[in-house]
């Protein structure tokens, strides 16, 4: 059955039914409708195409689940928009999707984003509790543009093979693979008595959109949440008794900080973790105080989800001898290592580049930028990035960006960023600054705020360094092993006031 058939009859479903669960209250069924042909009802009005792509910035709200499900449910094809960056940048966003018409929560919707849309004729619809309003009809060429000849889900990638780019993901692939995954295809199960399934990921990105898709489509229970918290997590497994579990890499540390309780996680069998590393002392820490495996997998938005993933078959032979891997090749899947210079594939055992053949996007080899090593048995172990980049808590980022942003900023001369270890993120980035003497002095906060307007918040350097000079190679760049010692020299965050260091 095709996805946008499945859509619609997911939309028919009992209207009773609790559907989603959010900040302590159910909608039901009739809810998740009402919106979903909202935003029907207005795209009609809006004077856009049948056809017509659509931007659409969701946050973890019922009322985007909804809004997405009615989309599909008329084979649009969207293009998704992150809400977690500055106006300033969704505004930006608009303008370069070209979708148009544009669904907003109510929040996202600035003068700044509300002028971009005018500007490029845009229709705007916005979302608001549980109902979407159309606010301004499409003008111009806008009213005229149309989507590819096969709808799809277009998202940003997170930097696997290099910087962040568009990456479409086919309504046919979904069927193939998201439609057919065992979260969707679960027997014997009434879905009703089922736990509700826990959704954090942004529904925008390819985790999301794998965990959020299949528990729309079965009608199981969901329990959504806008952001993570180890204290929702807990709360959701203490009331809801589940038999697995998922837990973001960068929590796992967290729930052992928490010291909760080893009796309140007694009826979790597994925990599934993935998009991102998970250091091996803090998996075998949680292992060996709870007892329950760590289940890790790897994956990318290029791969349309996981190609290697550890079992709990696997895990119980190989867990302990194999610490650290992300397990072996998913049916279909293949993996190899390869020397980064030749291209030429290297033995068991011998680090160098990962490259990918994911089932669901065709039979080439995909070159990452991840460092690994592939074991005699073949189980994968990530080593790190070989572009550099920093993976924070899930989110890979890249220093050049970084970088290029805060040398925007007319005070700065010089800047270098790196990522440095952080116990619960596993890295955040970290930058030193070289200051004009021409220009007028800055602090830290200043530089913060003006990252944050050019990019996502999560690129914000948490940790500063301002330098008379940097110290040099040979070849004159900037010794970035001499500058990662300077951070490591001391672990408290500069305050506000500037300071020179040599």
């Amino acid at each position: 059955m095709s996805l946008q058939q499945c859509s619609i009859d997911a939309l028919r479903r009992d209207p009773a039914l609790p559907a989603i669960e959010f900040e302590g209250r159910w909608h039901d069924w009739g809810a998740i409708r009402q919106v979903a042909d909202a935003v029907q009802a207005a795209l009609a009005a809006s004077g856009v195409r049948p056809d017509a792509p659509v931007a659409f910035v969701p946050r973890n709200r019922p009322a985007a689940l909804a809004a997405l499900l009615g989309l599909l449910a008329q084979g649009r094809t969207i293009r998704m928009i992150y809400a977690f960056q500055s106006p300033g940048g969704i505004a930006r966003d608009v303008v370069r999707t070209g979708g148009p018409a544009l669904i907003a929560f109510a929040d996202d919707l600035t003068e700044a984003v509300i002028d971009a849309a005018r500007d490029e004729g845009v229709a705007v619809i916005a979302l608001e509790g549980m109902d979407a309003t159309l606010r301004s009809a499409a003008t111009g060429a806008a009213c005229k543009r149309t989507g590819p000849d096969q709808p799809q889900i277009e998202i940003l990638t997170s930097g696997t093979t290099g910087p962040p780019k568009s990456f479409a993901v086919s309504y046919t692939l979904m069927e193939q693979h998201f439609l057919g995954s065992p979260l969707t295809q679960r027997q014997g199960e009434d879905v009703q008595a089922a736990p509700p399934f826990l959704l954090y990921f942004p529904i925008g990105n390819i985790s999301g959109l794998y965990s959020t898709l299949p528990m729309l489509i079965r009608g199981q229970r969901m329990l959504l949440l806008e952001r993570f918290t180890i204290a929702a997590w807990h709360d959701h497994v203490l009331c809801y008794r589940p038999a697995h579990a998922g837990l973001p890499p960068s929590s796992v540390r967290g729930v052992l900080d928490a010291d909760i309780p080893v009796a309140d996680l007694a009826s979790i069998k597994a925990i599934g973790c993935g998009a991102a590393p998970l250091d091996p002392g803090v998996q075998q820490a949680f292992e060996a105080h709870y007892g329950i495996p760590i289940l890790l997998s790897y994956g990318a938005t290029e791969f349309a989800g996981p190609v290697a993933m550890m079992t709990a078959e696997l895990h119980a032979t190989w867990g302990k001898a194999k610490r650290g891997t992300v397990g072996r090749a998913m049916p279909g899947a293949q993996l190899r290592i390869v020397d980064a210079d030749s291209g030429t594939p290297l033995q068991p055992d011998t680090p160098g580049l990962l490259e990918v053949i994911s089932p669901r996007i065709g039979p080439d080899w995909i070159r990452t930028s991840d460092m690994a090593r592939i074991d005699a048995d073949g189980f994968l172990f990530l080593l790190g990035r070989a572009d550099g980049a920093i993976i924070r808590g899930g989110f890979k980022l890249l220093p050049e960006s970084i970088q290029q942003a805060l040398m925007l900023h007319p005070s700065v001369a010089e800047v270098a960023v790196i990522g440095v270890p952080d116990a619960r993120l596993g890295q955040v980035p970290a930058a030193a600054i070289r200051l004009s003497p021409a220009a007028s002095p800055v602090d830290a906060d200043t530089l913060a705020a003006h990252v944050r307007a050019h990019l996502l918040a999560t690129h914000v350097p948490v940790k500063w360094r301002f330098c008379a000079d940097f110290l040099r190679t040979p070849s004159l760049k900037t010794d970035r092993m001499a500058l990662r010692r300077l951070f490591d020299e001391t672990d408290s965050e500069l305050d506000n006031a500037t300071m020179n260091s040599t």
